[in-house]
């Protein structure tokens, strides 16, 4: 265990779920399961070592299920876990309200620029 995970662990998970690539990752897997070229391709402009990290860290936290097929060539589907539908569940609230919000954060924006430039 790291010192981060020792002091605040629940920050650290949060981190996980809210990031970019981790919000973008849990939503897509909570449509069906995807191997890694296809999850890739599904969620656009993520390079290689990005998603794969995201993917490790997800499966780490137990977010993420990795089914490795001893097949050749290789086969490999992610897929979500129990606790990763919950996850999945909770981003997928936040992005489809920020969805919604999103014309009131514009103007909201729009406001903050106009007083910081006319001062």
């Amino acid at each position: 265990m790291t010192a981060a995970e020792d002091m605040c662990p629940q920050r650290l998970v949060l981190e996980h779920v809210t990031t970019r690539w981790g919000v973008l990752v849990l939503i897509a897997l909570q449509e069906r399961s995807y191997r890694f070229s296809e999850l890739r391709r599904h969620v656009g402009r993520v390079s290689e070592k990005m998603l794969a990290q995201t993917l490790q860290t997800l499966e780490r936290d137990g977010f993420v299920h990795r089914d490795a097929k001893p097949v050749i060539p290789p086969r490999v589907d992610y897929s979500l876990t129990a606790l990763g539908e919950e996850a999945a569940g909770q981003v997928k609230a936040l992005a489809l309200w920020t969805d919604r919000r999103m014309a009131a954060v514009v103007e909201a924006r729009k406001a903050y620029d106009e007083t910081r430039t006319s001062s």
